[in-house]
């Protein structure tokens, strides 16, 4: 029997999108002979998954889960190719399942934690609802000693995951909230990135009020619309969306914490959707049956 490498594996699973233990076998059955496996492939259950796989999944539901104590929490995105089926139990349950190996192995790694029977689980579950169903990114976020950790989730699209050094978990709870309904850029001023400061630096440079300015009266404005950009996209500085007499530092700081960070996720961000025009789809199909 010929011997099957990694990259033979992962050229299967990029033509035919299965799960690595089942690309593995086929091509273990086919004697590592890439076309037959993808021939035998054909012929079972996997075709279903192969051709899904091709699919746009840019819909889902992002899950957290917090430890009892605040010491660290974990947050997952599931995707689905349509709204409909990221409500439906089965998915959900998937996730819990996911997200519950997440939590347990305290592990961001998504292709390992999917290997073995998470994979075999997903694929029997696009079988059986029809759609192309990813595990694309995980999250674990541990709080300091004397901190903890909250978390958020809106409408299963958007979770957030907040760290405060001291606190409790109610107020952690809240700037998570925060966090999904205002969207930060970072946590706090100095967080920014240099090249999104210049960027800005640039924008505010090519705005019509700044054209023929003596160099020492631009660069003040300048600094002062820095400043604020600064306030208005870091975390600390904006505005408490409970209670806006007051910015989420001094929110904060009222219940005894300190914000430290933030990470969240919005279901589908990044992903490019395939435009579908499904009247002309529906004619093309018409036309050739």
């Amino acid at each position: 029997m010929a011997a099957i490498s990694a990259s033979l594996v992962k050229e299967l699973r990029e033509r035919t999108g299965l799960g690595m233990m089942e690309c593995k076998k086929a091509l273990s059955e086919a004697d590592g002979d890439i076309e037959q496996a993808i021939e035998n492939l054909r012929k079972n259950s996997g075709l279903k998954a192969a051709k899904k796989a091709g699919r746009t999944a840019a819909e889902g539901a992002v899950i957290t889960r917090v430890a009892e104590d605040g010491s660290y929490g974990v947050m997952l995105e599931v995707n689905s190719e349509t709204d409909f089926v990221a409500r439906d139990d089965n998915f959900r349950a998937f996730a819990e399942r996911v997200v519950g190996k997440v939590f347990e192995s305290k592990s961001e790694d998504v292709a390992a934690l999917m290997e073995g029977e998470l994979e075999e689980a997903r694929e029997q579950l696009v079988q059986k609802i029809g759609e192309n169903i990813s595990v694309r990114r995980a999250v674990v976020v541990e709080a300091p000693a004397d901190g903890v950790v909250g978390a958020y989730v809106h409408g299963s699209r958007i979770g957030v995951l907040t760290v405060l050094k001291g606190g409790n978990a109610e107020a952690a709870k809240d700037v998570a909230m925060h966090v999904a309904a205002i969207n930060p850029v970072v946590a706090h001023p100095e967080d920014m990135p240099q090249e999104e400061l210049d960027k800005e630096k640039a924008i505010i440079l090519a705005q019509p009020d700044m054209a023929g300015k003596p160099e020492n009266i631009a660069e003040k404005m300048v600094q002062g619309r820095l400043k604020k950009y600064l306030a208005e996209n870091s975390l600390t500085e904006q505005p408490f969306v409970k209670d806006p007499n007051v910015t989420v530092a001094d929110y904060a700081k009222s219940q005894g914490g300190e914000v430290v960070g933030f990470t969240r996720f919005e279901v589908g961000e990044g992903i490019e959707k395939e435009e579908v025009d499904f009247a002309k789809e529906v004619m093309e199909q018409a036309r050739r049956s």
